[in-house]
């Protein structure tokens, strides 16, 4: 994938759509438009998101909390839910000693992370 050139931290995907929850275009290129691989990909990635924001908010270990919002966040780049890449970046590099600004990070996660899962929830029933 190509990365703007913002650095390590960036994530924003050059090209992409932040539009909606879920980036169908994206998701079309990584699997050459196979439909039946696609709606693969999002029922796991929707099974995987709700594991792992679940689990990012009852975590009391900021480094596991930080390895699973990096987890996320880079499955998430995979399926073009932008989103919540960015927002699982954000509580990746929240600073642990600041717990008002990583629970509003984690807020902000767990915003995005339903919003993608409902709109696979609505392409998987269009199926």
């Amino acid at each position: 994938m190509l990365y703007d050139q913002q650095g390590a931290g960036a994530s924003h995907h050059i090209g992409a759509s932040f539009e909606r929850p879920i980036d169908l275009v994206h998701l079309a290129r990584q699997t050459l438009g196979d439909r039946v691989l696609e709606q693969e990909i999002l029922s796991l990635y929707l099974k995987q998101a709700s594991t792992l924001i679940d689990r990012i908010e009852a975590c009391t270990s900021s480094r596991e909390r930080a390895d699973m919002a990096h987890t996320l966040k880079g499955s998430s780049r995979a399926v073009g839910a932008w989103q919540v890449a960015q927002a699982a970046e954000a509580v990746e590099i929240a600073p642990p000693d600041q717990k008002s600004e990583c629970a509003r990070t984690i807020a902000a996660l767990r915003t995005c992370v339903v919003a993608a899962c409902e709109t696979i929830a609505d392409l998987q029933r269009a199926h």
